[in-house]
């Protein structure tokens, strides 16, 4: 699995991870920080099958993960890319996670991320807000 920065042509896929509209995702692309993980067949870099994404933005000493997707392992290794960020620049780390999505929920707790408690509602769906603090994220 390698990781690259996203750009426009991988926002159909994205969408289909995110089960978002394609047009948010290739607009994600150009205004947030975003990466992508996939696994190349044998090696290809032209047969590249997208299995994750994370996007984030820094705002008021605090990095949030704005989007995550994909599968445990993906996900596990793209929140190397926000961490990375916010341990360089001294910063906290937040994520909202909406309800049922167990994957990202084992990858943000592998990683460090603990529950802070009820987030606001998305698209009529519950979150959960995750933190790590700048102490942890240099772990």
């Amino acid at each position: 699995m390698e990781i690259r920065e996203a750009v426009e042509a991988d926002a159909e896929r994205m969408a289909e991870l995110a089960d978002s509209p394609p047009d948010v995702m290739r607009n994600l692309v150009h205004d947030r920080t975003v990466r992508v993980a996939y696994d190349a067949a044998d090696g290809d870099e032209d047969d590249e099958e997208i299995v994750g994404l994370v996007s984030f933005d820094a705002r008021d000493s605090t990095v949030h993960v704005t989007q995550i997707a994909g599968t445990s392992e993906a996900c596990r290794r793209l929140l190397e890319e926000p961490l990375g960020f916010a341990r360089r620049e001294g910063m906290s780390v937040e994520a909202l996670l909406p309800e049922g999505d167990e994957d990202v929920q084992d990858a943000l707790e592998a990683v460090g991320f603990e529950a802070r408690g009820s987030g606001p509602r998305f698209e009529g769906r519950e979150t959960t807000r995750y933190r790590v603090e700048p102490s942890r994220a240099e772990q």
